[in-house]
């Protein structure tokens, strides 16, 4: 046996894998998406919310939607998720800051940002969709999202309400369904501003005990 060859064979194969080379493929780094937001309708003035924080806690959602992954719906059951394409963030934290972007833009409150900043009232809420469907071809993008607003004394509960939006992508290219996403964001962040206008009376009569 020729030790003297079979050493040679070690170290080169030592120097090959500690100067960084690999015989394995590399994988490509997943390519990160915003979500993409438009200018919200701006809602009228309503004196009672004029004088209201608001702090907005990021959702709560199910194990795929707290990560990063954009989630499809490819047939029936079956649940995937695209393949090198990720959002920059988790999505409750991406859906957190699109929400209290566009409540600012709404100008209902005298203050509007994440519940660690204080607040008179709190949002809180449970993301149950955020991903796109091949119910259609090309795919739609479904968003749903139940809401509970709360009073900061006891964290009373004032009113609650389900919000659900969608948006069509124009192909299958996933920059075309990332569009599509924030569609269906702003959508539902003009939902959510228009209800929140509508709950003026109560946040006054909580505030009034």
């Amino acid at each position: 046996m020729n030790y003297r060859h079979t050493a040679f064979i070690l170290v080169s194969t030592a120097l090959l894998f500690t100067s960084g080379c690999s015989i394995l493929p590399e994988s490509e780094p997943a390519t990160l998406y915003r979500l993409p937001a438009a200018p919200i309708a701006v809602a009228a003035s309503h004196a009672p919310l004029a004088n209201q924080r608001l702090g907005i806690a990021a959702p709560e959602a199910g194990y795929l939607l707290s990560s990063n992954r954009i989630v499809v719906y490819p047939e029936r059951a079956i649940v995937n998720v695209y393949e090198d394409a990720r959002w920059h963030e988790d999505t409750p934290e991406l859906l957190q800051a699109r929400l209290i972007d566009g409540l600012q833009q709404s100008q209902l409150f005298a203050g509007v940002g994440s519940d660690r900043l204080p607040h008179d009232l709190l949002l809180l809420s449970e993301l149950r969709h955020f991903q796109s469907d091949y119910v259609t071809q090309p795919p739609t993008v479904k968003v749903q999202l139940d809401v509970q607003l709360l009073g900061t004394q006891n964290r009373t509960p004032l009113a609650a309400m389900d919000f659900s939006a969608s948006a069509q992508a124009t192909s299958v290219d996933i920059t075309d369904v990332v569009d599509a996403f924030g569609l269906a964001s702003d959508e539902l962040t003009e939902q959510l501003a228009a209800w929140l206008a509508q709950q003026s009376d109560v946040i006054a009569n909580a505030h009034s005990h």
